[in-house]
Parts: C-alpha cells; sequence; structure tokens
C-alpha cells in the first residue's frame, strides 16, 4: 500500500470533480470521493466502481467538524494521503460587481473557494507528509490572476485570487518537504457553474488538473496551469 497513491478529491460527485476522480482512478490511484449531500455522493461513487478502488466520505468544505471527520476515516483507512484535490467552489457572481458587491455573499464565497482549501490542507497535512511524493492541485481559474481583476464577478473572481495567493504561500512553505502546491485553471467547463454554452467538457477541464497532480519534478511547484502551461499569477 506504501507504493499505491491515494487521493482525496473535494466536491467530487459531478463536474470536474467527477472527471478528475474517473481519472485517476483510470491511472490506479485510488480515490477518497467526497461531497456536502451524501446520497448525490454515493451515486456517484457507483458511476466510477467500474474504473477503480473508490470509496466515499461525506465532506463539507466549510465545515472544520466534516473535515476532521474525514481526516479521520484517511488516517484510519490509509495512514497517507498522496493526492489533495481542491476542487469544490461557488458562485460565479455574474449579477454583481465591485462597486455593488453583498459584501457577505463575497465573504461566504471567500469561504468556500479560499479558506475551505487552506483549512483541507492545514488538516490533512500529516497525512501528506506521510506521502513519498505529495501533490495539493487548487482548482482555481483566470479570473484569479492579477491582470483579470475588473471588477467583474467580486465574489469568484477574488476569492480564486486570494487562492492563488494560497498556493504560493504554501508552496513557499512546503516545498522543503517535498510537498508539490500548484494551482489550475481548467478553462470554461460545462458544468453547473459553467453553463451549458462552454467550450470544454468536464474531461478536458479535469486533464491538467490530474496531470499536476502526478507531477514528478519537484520544482514544479507554485506554479498557476492551464493545459499544461504556466501562466502569469
Amino acid at each position: 500500500m506504501k507504493n499505491h497513491k491515494i487521493a482525496l478529491v473535494t466536491g467530487a460527485n459531478r463536474g470536474i470533480g467527477f472527471a478528475v476522480a474517473k481519472e485517476l482512478l483510470k491511472k490506479d490511484v485510488t480515490v477518497i470521493v467526497t461531497s456536502r449531500s451524501e446520497d448525490d455522493g454515493i451515486e456517484a461513487v457507483k458511476k466510477l466502481s467500474e474504473y477503480g478502488k473508490v470509496i466515499y466520505h461525506q465532506l463539507d468544505v466549510t465545515d472544520k467538524a466534516s473535515i476532521n471527520s474525514c481526516y479521520a476515516f484517511a488516517k484510519a483507512e490509509f495512514g497517507k494521503l498522496d493526492i489533495l484535490i481542491n476542487n469544490a467552489g461557488i458562485n460565479y457572481d455574474t449579477h454583481q460587481n465591485i462597486e455593488n458587491a453583498n459584501l457577505d455573499e463575497v465573504l461566504a464565497t471567500f469561504k468556500t473557494n479560499a479558506i475551505a482549501p487552506l483549512q483541507m490542507t492545514q488538516t490533512f497535512l500529516p497525512l501528506l507528509r506521510n506521502s513519498d511524493r505529495a501533490s495539493i492541485v487548487n482548482v482555481s481559474s483566470g479570473s484569479g490572476a492579477l491582470a483579470s481583476q475588473d471588477g467583474s464577478t467580486p465574489g469568484y473572481s477574488l476569492s480564486k485570487l486570494g487562492l492563488n495567493g494560497i498556493t504560493l504561500a504554501l508552496a513557499n512553505q512546503l516545498k522543503n518537504d517535498g510537498i508539490l502546491v500548484n494551482s489550475v485553471c481548467p478553462g470554461w467547463v460545462r458544468t453547473d457553474m459553467g453553463g451549458g454554452n462552454a467550450d470544454r467538457s468536464p474531461e478536458k477541464g479535469a486533464e491538467t488538473i490530474v496531470w499536476t497532480a502526478l507531477l514528478k519534478d519537484g520544482i514544479m511547484t507554485g506554479k498557476f496551469f492551464r493545459d499544461k502551461q504556466v501562466l502569469e499569477w
């Protein structure tokens, strides 16, 4: 089991998270699928089980007790974690801008899109440190680049900007531990959030996330990727 990779994917019951879980399973990685809704997660696991070893645990990434419960499960079941995919995200808030933004809504978006990945990482660090080569992938967006801050979608854009900053800080803090930390923009993907007119399938959106999760180059940390190419922060 020591050399067999274990991954945890947040928000894996649908969309990009589901596609990421499926591709990791195809690469012989055991995947812990998580979601807020237990019914949705169990249904996703049924669909994913044909691709490899998949296991479910309920997880609300904004709830510390829920995160702790998931951590205790992973520790008891595997004793380590090789890959953490912080995929869960909310609220592409096209209905507001930086001038008129509802700040309670912005704060709630930050809590899920930026603070939750940091809390997940902090909690799971002991298991990640038990891996020979751990990788943390934060699913971000081009909207989180500094040059993209035009005042639109303030909750989403600023939370993804914050997530990119968290990625950089963690990458620098953990580089001596051999833990890679990177952000990935999956592009405009046909999901509930992206909408039906998006130009990418969930599978295409998952491609670089999975590639980044499986990087072996120890210097490829603190990067922002899209289509396996480095983006400007």
